[in-house]
Formats: structure tokens, C-alpha cells, sequence
């Protein structure tokens, strides 16, 4: 669906959410710790969860999933939308 619905190179928004813990959210941060990283947090009304949203320039649909399998396969307990 990536290769079809984008023209590669392409801006692409990841979304996560993790416990609002500092370092899980540090942690997510420092994987994408690259130039033209945007990164945006915004933790839930109760405080227990922060979403993390980071859009960033990607050169295919492969590097994609790659990030995605790198955060999930570091980071406990991480939900990727």
C-alpha cells in the first residue's frame, strides 16, 4: 500500500504510544535522532500514556517498515499506529 499510495522519496508520519515513562519516550526519540526529524509529543488527559508522532523524509516504502521493526523490536511495550 506504501509503494502505491506515495511517490518515493516521501514525508512520512510515524505514530506511537508508549506508557508516558521518559526514558521509553527517550528512547523513541534517539531512534530517529537524524537531521529532519520532527517530533511531536502529547501525553493523554489521565497522564499514563504519551503519543509520539515523528515525520520524517524516507527514501522507500522498505525503510518504512524497517524503522517500525527497529522501535518495536527496542522498545517494551511501544504501540505503533
Amino acid at each position: 500500500q506504501l509503494e502505491e499510495t506515495n511517490t518515493w522519496p516521501s514525508e512520512y508520519l510515524y505514530k506511537f504510544i508508549v506508557l508516558s515513562d521518559k526514558a521509553k519516550i527517550q528512547q523513541i526519540e534517539n531512534l530517529f535522532d537524524y537531521a529532519g526529524a520532527v517530533i511531536n509529543t502529547t501525553e493523554s488527559k489521565n497522564g499514563k500514556y504519551t503519543s509520539i508522532s515523528i515525520n520524517l523524509l524516507m527514501s522507500n516504502p522498505e525503510a518504512v517498515i524497517e524503522k517500525y521493526k527497529e522501535v518495536i523490536n527496542k522498545v517494551e511495550g511501544v504501540i505503533s499506529l
